[in-house]
């Protein structure tokens, strides 16, 4: 009898995206910035004694938490900080679904969420979404968790705040609002997390693509008090570690570097979706470092990606009858979208 529990062997793990590192590539398949982080990054890495890593580091993140609060507006109790928002989907699962719940989403989007529902020997419940890409209403009572991925990850697309939080004021279970993009968006939801009377809704982020700190891992959520406590009974004892919680601080605390990143990729991501739609390409509005794109027939998403990648342009590409004729394409800088330009006009798209 194998040792491996059954659920565990039967699942199918998360498949990331291809990660090649050499030089002359252009990589736009997995949503990085294609700036820098903060100089107070590097001035915090500096000046960080190393001798301290002998000590553990702090269990509840005290001073991360007062930066983030101050940020979004609220109390430092109402603040988890988790190693990266990855980890804060496995603690939601973990304390907000009995074994053998519900775990909602919808379909397309991150593709974890799923996993996750898998490892906590759940039922993961997808909701399709609707033909043109945009977010149905779940039930009051769809799943035990519902992750609202806001804007939607690989189409791009943003829900209303006011429609998020209709829906929240209806379910009965616990929302979570991945908000991982949001900071490319015209609007987010944090006001839902931070709302008076507000008892199921969690808002979460991360510091991977605003902030350029893919390679950190840190991510935090906000919202009520009883659902933070109990993120907090379940983490691992220390599971930040002290280099992490000194290098997001920095980063927090310089909110004006990362949005004049983020105005940079903004104007890159009209640019080439000018360029793309000028192309005869139909294009997704987009509220994310992303486009979700399919080119003019008779040209195919899966042969444009394989044709990039032998020219070591790397974009995404999904298998599938909903996202297969569609190329997910990080924006980068604006030489690496000229580069990519022309390699579509080579290939005659």
């Amino acid at each position: 009898m194998s040792p491996i529990c059954r659920h565990v062997e039967a699942l199918a793990g998360y498949v990331p995206g291809e990660q090649p590192h050499f030089d002359g590539m252009i990589k736009l398949n997995t949503n990085e910035n294609p700036y820098p982080p903060s100089p107070k990054v590097g001035e915090a890495l500096e000046a960080f004694d190393w001798k301290k890593l002998r000590l553990y580091p702090d269990p509840v993140f005290a001073e991360a938490r007062e930066v983030i609060a101050h940020n979004v507006g609220c109390r430092p109790e109402q603040v988890f900080v988790g190693n990266g928002s990855d980890e804060i989907l496995a603690l939601v699962t973990r304390a907000f679904v009995e074994v053998g719940g519900t775990v909602g989403y919808f379909e397309p989007t991150y593709s974890l969420y799923s996993v996750l529902a898998a490892i906590r020997d759940a039922k993961g419940k997808p909701l399709p979404l609707n033909d043109d890409f945009s977010c149905p209403l779940p039930s009051e009572d769809f799943s035990d968790v519902f992750v609202w991925t806001n804007p939607n990850a690989p189409t791009s697309l943003m829900a209303k705040p006011e429609t998020v939080a209709a829906f929240a004021r209806s379910y009965r279970g616990v929302l979570l609002v991945d908000e991982a993009y949001a900071d490319f968006a015209p609007a987010n939801g944090m006001a839902l997390a931070v709302a008076p009377g507000n008892t199921n809704t969690l808002v979460m982020r991360t510091l991977s693509k605003s902030f350029s700190l893919a390679g950190l891992r840190f991510g935090y959520c906000v919202g009520p008090e009883p659902l933070i406590d109990a993120l907090y009974k379940i983490k691992d004892s220390y599971n930040m570690d002290a280099l992490a919680q000194c290098i997001g601080v920095a980063a927090l605390r310089d909110l004006p570097w990362m949005q004049a990143n983020v105005a940079r990729i903004l104007s890159t991501r009209a640019a080439l979706s000018a360029a793309l739609s000028e192309r005869g390409w139909k294009v997704l509005p987009s509220a994310t470092n992303f486009l979700f794109a399919a080119p003019p027939p008779p040209a195919k998403a899966a042969s444009l990606f394989e044709a990039l990648r032998a020219e070591h342009i790397y974009v995404r590409y999904f298998p599938g009858e909903r996202t297969g004729a569609y190329l997910r394409i990080t924006v980068g800088t604006d030489d690496e979208v000229a580069r990519l330009l022309a390699a579509f006009a080579q290939l005659g798209v």
